[in-house]
C-alpha cells in the first residue's frame, strides 16, 4: 500500500536543502509519537543533521517546520517542532480515509505484503518430534508458532519450504519397538522404554505379524500428521534419518568435513573442531566404536538444507539450548555464513484449570498431548492461544478462560469481532441495505474517534507484519488483531451503521469502514492460521 510517510520524507529533504544541509540522511526516520497528542507522526532528523549542518538540533528543526509549514506535504495541517529537536506532523483525517480505500483493494490476499524477502528461499524446520509417540503440548506451541512465522515470511516475499526433520533411527527407536513388542505380549516395557498409556493402546492395535519398528514408526507419524491438520499446519518436506544416512548424505558431510581439514581423531574416536568456532568445547562425530553420534547426521541434514535454501531456520525444544552453538559451529566449519542460519527457541507450556496445573489425560502419564487440548477447546482457540505470547517465554494456558465466550477470552473477543460483521452484513440485507461501490462514498464523513480509532489500527498493519516479521515473533500480531478487535468493538458500541437516523452517506463510509476492518482482521488471522468466523 502507499505510505503516507514517503510524502512526509519528501517534504523533510526538501527543507534540509533549503536549510542548506548536504547530503540528507539516505533513510530518514519516521515514527510514530509516543504521547499521541504530539501529533500522528515524529521525525528526528533535525537530531540526526544538526552536527552535518553545523548548528543545534533543535535550530534545525524550527528551520524544518518553517519550511513546511508553508509548503506542507499531503495531509499535513501542522508541523511543529519539539523537545531538542523533533520534528512532528498533524495530518487531517485524509490520510486514514486513503488507507481504507488502499486495504479494500489489497484485500485479504494483498494486505501486509511486502517485497522484503525477495524471492528468496528460506527453510523452516519446526516440531520435528521424535516418531516415538503422539504430539505434547510443547509440541504444538512450536507447531502454531512454526507455521505463523512461515505465513509472515511468505507474506513478506520469501519461497519458504516447511520442513519436518523424522529422527527415525537410533537408541529411542529400539526401545519404543521393544515397548511395544512388550505391551502386545502382555509384558512391562523396558525400564528406560516408554511407559504411557497409549503404548498399550497402540499395541493393541498392532498386527501380530507387524513388524514393531516400522509398524510403531508409521503409527506414530500418522497420529501427529493427524494433529497438525487439525490445527491447520502442513509440511512441505518430512526428511527421514535413516533415509539421509542410507543415502550417504552422512558420510559426504564427513568427507567435507575432513577436506576442509576440520576434524581430527582422538583416542579412537572422531572429532569436530566446533571450538574453533565458538562452541564451549570441541565435539564427537564418531565414537570409538564406529558409532556415528546424534551430531553427525544432523549436520548432515542442515548441509542439505543449505543446498535448497539461502536461509535456515529452526524452531527447537527449551532443551536445546546447547545444541545451538555447536551447530552454528559445524555449518561454519563447512563454510556456511553465520548468518544464514537462525535457531529460535521455545518454552514449554503448562495447562491450568480451577486454578490448578491439569493432565487432560491419564493416558499419557505426565505428558499432556495437543490432540486433546483440540478435543477440549477447538482447533482455532488452540492455535491462536499458542500465539498470545513469545514464544521464548513460559506459557501457562488457562482452559477455563480459553474455554469461555467471553471477553476474558482473547480468543473469542478477537473472533466475535469478525462474526460480528457478518452479523451486519446479514441484517443489512435484511433491511435491503445495499454497499454502493466504493468509488461513489464520500469517505471524508468518517471523523468520529472511534473511526478514526480502526482506521488508525488498520493504517499499522504493514508495519506490525514487518516487524514481526524481523523478530520472528507472529504474537506481535495477534497483539495487533486484538487491538484492532477492541477498537471495532468501541466503535460499534458508539457509531450506529442501520440507523435510519445517521443518513445515508454516513452509513455507506461506515459501511465501507466495516468492510475494511474484516479484510484486516481476516489477513491478521491467516497470518495466525486461524479462521475466519461468521458465526459464534
Amino acid at each position: 500500500m502507499p505510505d503516507v510517510r514517503d510524502g512526509l520524507r519528501d517534504g523533510l529533504r526538501s527543507a534540509l536543502e533549503v536549510a542548506g544541509v548536504a547530503g540528507a540522511p539516505g533513510e530518514i526516520a519516521i515514527e510514530r509519537p509516543r504521547d499521541p497528542a504530539h501529533g500522528d507522526w515524529s521525525s528526528n532528523v533535525a537530531l540526526v543533521a544538526a552536527k552535518a549542518a553545523g548548528r543545534p538540533p533543535r535550530g534545525l528543526a524550527e528551520q524544518i517546520v518553517a519550511h513546511l509549514s508553508a509548503q506542507p506535504p499531503p495531509h499535513v495541517v501542522e508541523v511543529t517542532a519539539a523537545g531538542p529537536g523533533f520534528v512532528n506532523f498533524r495530518l487531517a483525517p485524509s490520510w486514514l480515509h486513503e488507507v481504507l480505500a488502499e486495504v479494500v483493494a489489497a484485500g485479504v490476499e494483498g494486505c501486509a505484503r511486502s517485497t522484503e524477502g525477495a524471492g528468496r528461499s528460506v527453510s523452516v524446520e519446526f516440531v520435528s518430534a521424535n516418531p516415538t509417540g503422539p504430539l505434547h503440548a510443547g509440541h504444538g506451541r512450536w507447531a502454531a508458532y512454526g507455521d505463523s512465522l512461515c505465513r509472515l515470511l511468505e507474506r513478506a516475499g520469501y519461497r519458504v519450504c516447511r520442513e519436518f526433520y523424522v529422527n527415525d533411527r537410533g537408541r529411542q527407536i529400539d526401545l519404543f519397538a521393544a515397548s511395544l513388542s512388550a505391551r502386545q505380549r502382555g509384558d512391562e516395557p523396558p525400564e528406560d522404554g516408554y511407559h504411557g498409556e497409549y503404548v498399550t493402546e497402540w499395541a493393541e492395535e498392532m498386527p501380530a505379524a507387524a513388524d514393531a519398528r516400522q509398524w510403531g514408526l508409521e503409527r506414530a507419524r500418522q497420529d501427529q500428521a493427524d494433529t497438525l491438520a487439525a490445527m491447520n499446519v502442513a509440511f512441505d518436506l518430512y526428511t527421514s534419518e535413516s533415509a539421509l544416512v542410507g543415502r550417504g548424505a552422512m558420510d559426504d558431510a564427513l568427507d567435507e568435513l575432513r577436506r576442509r581439514g576440520m576434524v581430527y581423531e582422538r583416542d579412537g574416536a572422531v572429532w569436530l573442531r566446533t571450538g574453533d568456532f565458538g562452541d564451549s568445547a570441541d565435539r564427537v562425530l564418531v565414537k570409538s566404536d564406529s558409532e556415528p553420534t546424534y551430531f553427525l547426521p544432523d549436520i548432515a541434514y542442515h548441509h542439505e538444507k543449505f543446498s535448497r535454501s539461502e536461509l535456515v531456520i529452526d524452531v527447537l525444544g527449551a532443551d536445546h539450548h546447547g545444541y545451538v552453538p555447536r551447530m552454528r559451529a559445524a555449518l561454519a566449519a563447512l563454510g556456511h555464513s553465520r548468518d544464514g542460519y537462525e535457531a529460535l527457541i521455545g518454552q514449554n507450556v503448562t495447562l491450568r484449570r480451577g486454578g490448578t496445573e491439569v493432565r487432560l489425560s491419564k493416558r499419557t502419564g505426565d505428558m499432556v498431548l495437543v490432540s486433546e487440548l483440540v478435543d477440549e477447546v477447538g482447533p482455532d482457540v488452540t492455535r491462536l492461544v499458542y500465539l498470545l505470547q513469545s514464544i521464548d517465554t513460559t506459557q501457562t494456558i488457562d482452559i477455563d478462560v480459553v474455554s469461555a465466550q467471553s471477553a476474558e477470552n482473547p480468543v473469542y473477543y478477537l473472533q466475535y469481532a469478525h462474526a460480528r460483521i457478518y452479523s451486519l452484513t446479514r441484517q443489512a440485507a435484511a433491511r435491503e441495505v445495499q454497499r454502493v461501490p466504493l468509488c461513489g462514498v464520500d469517505l471524508s464523513v468518517l471523523v468520529h474517534q472511534r473511526e478514526l480509532d480502526v482506521l488508525r489500527a488498520l493504517a499499522s498493519l504493514p508495519d506490525t507484519a514487518r516487524a514481526a516479521m524481523r523478530a520472528r515473533a507472529p504474537h506481535q500480531v495477534t497483539t495487533w488483531a486484538r487491538e484492532l478487535a477492541a477498537s471495532f468493538h468501541r466503535f460499534w458500541h458508539d457509531c450506529p451503521i442501520l440507523r435510519d437516523d445517521i443518513g445515508d452517506d454516513v452509513r455507506q463510509a461506515r459501511l465501507w469502514l466495516v468492510e475494511a476492518t474484516r479484510i484486516g482482521l481476516a489477513a491478521a488471522l491467516d497470518i495466525l492460521g486461524v479462521s475466519a468466523p461468521e458465526r459464534l
